[in-house]
């Protein structure tokens, strides 16, 4: 069947697919544009499922404020290049958006959210197929502040924080997430560490001091010395303050009046576990197939 050059466009400015892609799917439907268009949606969906299994580590963090609430929002996919892309970007800032917006509990309710373009999640697989990559809405963040919030995105969007005061004000709050992004606390102070964190740091430093030829007393004191210091690095308040070592985080807050209610740190693929690539290998697989 002869398929008018037109024809192709039209179904390519509707779908964003290729042109062969198009023009195969109005062979198949016989030049009827709305079937074309709703088999290529339907080939776009399973392409989608095929690629959900994919590792998907890199991606863009979204943030997006309205007045004392913020969001952070982290979208994946497979490669850098992809996630530098417009259209990457543009639909990794309208989830944050929508999650500012309608304040939805899940990532699933997040991805149920949309509009005449359809969800969020039919629009996520639509993207894969179109790009050709898994692409994974990890999770998102959503802080409201009573007094200040402070919200920070590093350049190039794979760190960003968010910190909510009661009492100081927006400058320190921004301080705070910018520490916060830079020097990646754990927990918020002492009273917020998991006992089973406490207990195993506890043992740990226990059998490093058995070799110490001192007595039991004194070890026992050291075991605890060096238990706070681990606590003041991995809490935001026991640590000190980045533009400022002499100040801790928690004295500078107090110097203030403030009380940090809540912080919250994103890392672009922290935690997943990424493909390692023997690439000397593939090369020399690539070599023998010729």
């Amino acid at each position: 069947m002869n398929i008018s050059a037109e024809t192709v466009k039209q179904l390519r400015e509707r779908t964003g697919a290729g042109m062969m892609e198009c023009k195969r799917a109005l062979v198949e439907t016989q030049g009827d544009l709305d079937k074309a268009a709703e088999l290529m949606r339907k080939s776009g969906l399973a392409k989608a499922d095929k690629k959900a299994t994919r590792i998907a580590a890199e991606g863009t963090l979204a943030l997006e404020r309205d007045g004392l609430t913020a969001v952070l929002v982290e979208l994946n996919c497979e490669t850098d290049f992809v996630a530098r892309g417009d259209e990457f970007q543009g639909f990794a800032r309208e989830l944050a958006q929508a999650a500012l917006r309608q304040a939805p509990a899940t990532v699933e309710a997040l991805l149920a959210l949309g509009g005449p373009g359809g969800s969020f999640e039919e629009r996520r697989r639509a993207l894969i197929a179109k790009i050709g990559e898994n692409i994974t809405v990890r999770r998102f963040a959503r802080v409201a502040a009573p007094t200040a919030i402070g919200c920070y995105v590093h350049p190039g969007a794979r760190i960003g924080a968010l910190v909510a005061l009661e009492g100081g004000d927006e400058p320190l709050a921004l301080d705070l997430a910018m520490h916060v992004a830079a020097v990646n606390p754990a927990y918020l102070d002492a009273q917020h560490v998991p006992q089973e964190v406490l207990e195993k740091e506890r043992e740990i430093l226990k059998q490093q001091s058995a070799g110490e030829k001192k007595p039991p007393e004194i070890i026992a004191k050291m075991v605890e010395g060096r238990l706070r210091k681990f606590l003041a690095e991995i809490t935001l308040l026991g640590q000190p303050f980045v533009k400022d070592p002499d100040v801790t985080v928690e004295r500078l807050v107090k110097q203030a009046r403030a009380r940090v209610v809540e912080f919250v740190r994103y890392e672009v693929g922290a935690g997943i576990e990424k493909k390692q690539d023997d690439f000397v290998a593939e090369v020399m697989a690539q070599a023998k197939g010729h």
